[in-house]
C-alpha cells in the first residue's frame, strides 16, 4: 500500500494522526490542523476569485447590449459631406404692410383732399364701351340738381358744372360710376322740371353724382337702397320740356355741410381714368336674356 501525503506540504501522514476533508466523494488527506485551514482559505479565494470573473463578465455583456444601438448608429450612419455656416441667399420677402384705411378727407376738405378721396377709391364709367366717348362740357345747372338748401349751387369751374355723354342709342345703359345710396328719384316726366333724374350720394353724403334726361330708371331702385359701382341704375332718353337729344346729362357735386353750397365738380379729367364696363350682350340689348335662357328646362331649346 503507497503511503499517504499531505496534499498542502507533501509529508507522509501516519495512519494515526491525520486529518480527511470529503468533497463530493473526493477524499483529502492532511498532516495537520494547519494544512487543513491553509487548503481550506486558498479554495475559498479561488472561489470568490471566480465568482468575480462571471460577475465582470455578465456586467460586460449587459453593457455590451445596452451600447450596440449607440454603436451601430454612431459608425454606420452616413456622416456630413460638408458642413455650411452661411446663411442661404434665397430669403423670403416680409409680407407687405397693409394700406392705412381711409376715413374720409379733413374738416374743412380743401379741394386736394377730395382728389386724394377720389383717387383712393373704384369708380366706373357710366356708359358702357367697348369705345371711350369723350364727353361734352355743360353749363346748365338743372333745377333737379340743387339740394335742398338756402345757398344756391355754384361751378367749380366756369362753364363746367357737368358734362353730355351719349347719344347713339335711345335706351343705352347708365351705370353708377361709385358706390353709394339712392338719395332722391324723379319718373315723373311732362311738367316743367319733367325729367327722368337720379341722384346717388356717397362718402356718407357728401359727394352726389347725378344723371339727368333718364328713358327709365329700374323698379328695384327705391330712395335709400344701395348702388354699387358699375351697377345698371338707368337708361339712356330724351326726357325734360327743354331737352332735345337722346344722351344723359352727368354731373358730380360736393357738398360736405348743409351749411355750406353744393359745389359741381368738371368730372371730365376723372372720367379719364374710370374703366369701360362692356355689356356681355351689347348695349341696349343687355336687359334681354339670351336665347338660350328664355326657356327653362325641360323646354329649352336643342342644338341641331
Amino acid at each position: 500500500m503507497p503511503p499517504i501525503t499531505c496534499v498542502v506540504c507533501g509529508n507522509e501522514i501516519g495512519h494515526g494522526d491525520r486529518f480527511m476533508l470529503v468533497r463530493n466523494q473526493r477524499h483529502e488527506n492532511y498532516c495537520s490542523e494547519t494544512c487543513l485551514v491553509v487548503n481550506a482559505n486558498r479554495r475559498r479565494r479561488i472561489r470568490a476569485a471566480t465568482r468575480r470573473r462571471w460577475l465582470l463578465r455578465v456586467a460586460a455583456v449587459a453593457v455590451l447590449v445596452a451600447a450596440a444601438p449607440k454603436v451601430w448608429h454612431r459608425f454606420r450612419l452616413p456622416r456630413p459631406q460638408t458642413l455650411v455656416f452661411e446663411p442661404p441667399e434665397f430669403r423670403p420677402a416680409p409680407p407687405p404692410r397693409p394700406e392705412p384705411i381711409y376715413y374720409g378727407p379733413a374738416w374743412p376738405p380743401t379741394d386736394d383732399d377730395w382728389l386724394k378721396a377720389f383717387a383712393s377709391t373704384t369708380w366706373a364709367y357710366p356708359i358702357p364701351g367697348p369705345v371711350r366717348r369723350a364727353p361734352a362740357p355743360d353749363d346748365h345747372v338743372l333745377a333737379g340738381r340743387q339740394s335742398a338748401g338756402r345757398q344756391p349751387a355754384v361751378c367749380r369751374s366756369a362753364g363746367r358744372c357737368g358734362v353730355d355723354i351719349g347719344g347713339e342709342l335711345w335706351g343705352e345703359h347708365v351705370y353708377a360710376v361709385h358706390d353709394g345710396v339712392v338719395d332722391h328719384i324723379q319718373r315723373a316726366f311732362g311738367d316743367e322740371k319733367g325729367d327722368v333724374y337720379l341722384r346717388l350720394s356717397h362718402f356718407g353724403g357728401m359727394v352726389f353724382t347725378h344723371y339727368f334726361h333718364l328713358a327709365a330708371v329700374p323698379r328695384g331702385l327705391a330712395r335709400g337702397a344701395a348702388v354699387r359701382a358699375g351697377e345698371l341704375v338707368g337708361l339712356v332718353g330724351d326726357t325734360g320740356n327743354e331737352h332735345r337729344g337722346r344722351y344723359v346729362h352727368f354731373a358730380l357735386s360736393v357738398r360736405p355741410s348743409a351749411d355750406l353750397p353744393e359745389v359741381f365738380w368738371d368730372p371730365t379729367p376723372l372720367m379719364a381714368s374710370w374703366p369701360l364696363r362692356v355689356p356681355t350682350h351689347g348695349t341696349v340689348a343687355g336687359f334681354i336674356p339670351p336665347e338660350t335662357d328664355l326657356f327653362p328646362p325641360p323646354f329649352r331649346r336643342r342644338a341641331k
